[in-house]
């Protein structure tokens, strides 16, 4: 059962590449994205990373969570489900 994961903190050089090489240290990642600004297409300074196992996510948390990656600290934590908010 694959684990999804919230990253904050993201610089703006941090590509979805070396964010999975980032996290491949601590297990098998799934699938790595960085959210973007629809506008501007540039990153909205965070994004989610899928590890394959509960396990390999929690290794990640504790390996990245408050580390450096490109030049900015990381915020590393279980994704939480999307709220029901209001419709856009």
């Amino acid at each position: 059962m694959s684990k999804k994961l919230y990253v904050g903190g993201l610089s703006y050089d941090t590509t979805e590449d070396s964010l999975k090489d980032a996290f491949a240290k601590s297990g098998t990642v799934e699938s790595a994205a960085i959210i973007t600004d629809k506008m501007s297409g540039r990153s909205r300074g965070f994004g989610f990373v899928e590890m394959s196992s509960d396990e390999e996510a929690q290794a990640a948390i504790k390996a990245l969570d408050g580390k450096e990656l490109d030049g900015r600290t990381l915020t590393v934590n279980e994704a939480r489900p999307m709220s029901e908010g209001p419709q856009r």
